[in-house]
């Protein structure tokens, strides 16, 4: 980026405009978003702001972190860990190069697990299991969301659960929640003291063929583990859909996301092993996205 001018000639309006320009130019989707949350991370302000002080020119100091955000963005580094967070359903939850970035068709798969908590009658916390628990942003959601529920997350990265741990800190419900560290290949039906109400999981759900196609923002900085198995897409379903009989209770069910075209096999999947009154859930885009069974022995 070739920012010559005196720094006192750039307002807000002027920097906006170039680096929209610039962004577009490059090939970038969604340059003015991108745009405004650099520059109003950059001021520390809210993005409406940006607006209503169109003429005010910034300092050499602003300047020059604005300059160092926007070679991080044309780099292909996601605009998320530039700023040091994202907004999941109207919350703001902490990402870093830790974990994976959580992404708008998420929200349905929460949505689905709020539905399933409404409609049952207990007195005691409905528990609730996260698998692959990330950045705790499914997990946080719903115990901030939802009264009597207690949710228990999982996962095998110690820095991820580090993340989450400090989002729910953030949003006030570390006594609702628990946090294990464990691998969902390891011998995890003995680890829990409690069945649960309700198995969630966002799993890596990209192949690893899949992988190689992605675009940049995530294959040179998400973690791969996260979005990837490696191999067919399937792996953490099957392993799913294996333990999740011994993980909840009589009519307990299990929510997941899948990928695009991935609802009918991962449907199959968990048939196969006793689950009922499955159905697939679309996202905003109709795609079918969450994948929804009953534990009925």
């Amino acid at each position: 980026m070739t920012l010559q001018q005196d720094p006192q000639s750039w307002t807000v309006r002027d920097l906006m405009k170039f680096s929209i320009n610039y962004l577009q130019r490059h090939g970038f989707e969604e340059a003015r978003l991108n745009v405004e949350l650099l520059l109003s991370h950059s001021l520390q302000c809210q993005r409406i702001e940006l607006y209503t002080n169109f003429e005010k020119p910034l300092s050499k100091e602003e300047l020059k972190i604005f300059r160092g955000c926007f070679e991080r963005r044309l780099a292909h580094e996601p605009v998320q860990y530039i700023v040091g967070s994202t907004s999941f359903m109207g919350l703001q939850f902490l990402v870093d190069a830790r974990v994976f970035i959580p992404r708008p068709e998420t929200e349905t798969l929460v949505e689905q697990v709020m539905l399933i908590c409404n409609g049952l009658e207990r007195v005691e916390p409905i528990e609730i299991l996260d698998v692959g628990t990330g950045s705790g942003n499914i997990a946080v959601t719903v115990a901030k969301l939802l009264r009597g529920v207690h949710v228990t997350t999982m996962d095998t990265s110690t820095d991820a659960l580090t993340v989450a741990r400090t989002n729910a800190a953030a949003h006030g419900v570390l006594e609702k929640m628990d946090f294990e560290q464990l691998d969902v290949f390891g011998s995890i039906e003995t680890s829990f003291k409690v069945p649960f109400d309700i198995l969630v999981s966002n799993p890596p759900y990209v192949s690893g063929l899949e992988w190689n196609d992605l675009q940049p923002e995530v294959r040179h900085f998400e973690p791969q583990a996260a979005v990837s198995d490696r191999e067919d897409g399937y792996k953490y379903y099957r392993r799913l859909a294996q333990i999740a009989p011994r993980l909840l209770r009589e009519d307990g069910a299990a929510v997941m996301e899948v990928g695009a075209g991935q609802a009918e096999r991962v449907e199959r999947l968990f048939r196969d092993s006793g689950f009922t009154d499955l159905r697939a859930v679309p996202d905003l885009q109709d795609i079918p996205r969450i994948v929804v069974g009953v534990w009925r022995t």
